[in-house]
């Protein structure tokens, strides 16, 4: 995959040659490249900002240098290695929510294109030319409102690489962590057996497999009842067995009232 960041502060993606991310940079299967904004001005002070139109507090980040930026780095033709156009993601509290399922959406694209807005946000002109010629999205990572997109630049590219092929020692890790299959992940525990008067559960000590995977799903499934209901009442009804039904049923008493998802059992 190929990816461009553009921003005025290109210090900030420093972490990028770190972990995991920073493999999958040396390996080729990131092939990733920070642009200072400012390269783009041509005036003595490298202004990208300016006062908006209607009045307001702040500064809004100018069309002129963005323009410029985007043409260079998606000149609306095929590049010397047969690269399309690039998916442009644009950081920002007015976007679609980010998720995980948007995670595998943009995995499976081959070159994405961040655009990181500063004070009160990039003149909107330039969105709306850029998706005259590429797909244009604005994502959200939650309900509030940072600095700049860099952090969120961050988020997202983590969450992104980590679904690339090969860059995750144990593939099988995906099929198991939260939002995997619409639910937390379970507690987790590891050596040793007890610590400090806690135990680490019996039936996880037991060997019995078939018992393991039944107490992970019901703790999966209490876990994400407590604190994401919101979750639980998207679940497909025929996605839920008698014994999920029977955990959603003990949330309930927990919680004083909250019901399991209806619709017929699928055992």
């Amino acid at each position: 995959m190929r990816v461009d960041i553009v921003s005025i502060f290109p210090e900030y993606f420093a972490p990028l040659d770190l972990s995991l991310i920073g493999k999958a940079r040396a390996n080729g299967t990131l092939r990733l490249a920070v642009h200072d904004l400012r390269t783009w001005t041509h005036d003595v002070h490298r202004t990208v900002d300016d006062t908006p139109y209607g009045g307001g507090p702040g500064m809004v980040m100018r069309p002129e240098p963005w323009g410029e930026a985007l043409d260079a780095l998606a000149p609306g033709e095929l590049s010397p290695d047969g690269h399309t156009l690039p998916r442009l993601l644009v950081p920002s509290p007015a976007g679609v929510p980010f998720t995980q399922a948007l995670a595998h959406e943009l995995a499976a694209e081959s070159h994405l294109l961040f655009a990181c807005g500063r004070y009160e946000g990039i003149d909107q002109r330039v969105l709306d030319h850029a998706a005259t010629r590429m797909p244009v999205t604005e994502v959200s990572l939650g309900d509030y409102v940072l600095f700049g997109g860099e952090v969120a630049v961050l988020v997202i590219l983590e969450a992104v690489t980590r679904l690339l092929p090969g860059v995750l020692g144990n593939a099988g890790s995906l099929d198991e962590e939260s939002h995997a299959h619409g639910l937390l992940e379970a507690p987790l525990y590891t050596k040793p057996a007890s610590w400090r008067g806690l135990d680490v559960p019996e039936v996880l000590r037991s060997g019995d497999h078939a018992r393991i995977d039944r107490w992970r799903r019901d703790e999966s499934l209490l876990r994400t009842a407590a604190r994401r209901p919101d979750m639980v009442a998207a679940l497909a009804p025929e996605a839920l067995g008698e014994r999920d039904r029977a955990a959603l049923d003990r949330a309930a008493l927990d919680r004083g009232g909250f019901s399991s998802p209806p619709g017929d059992v699928a055992k």
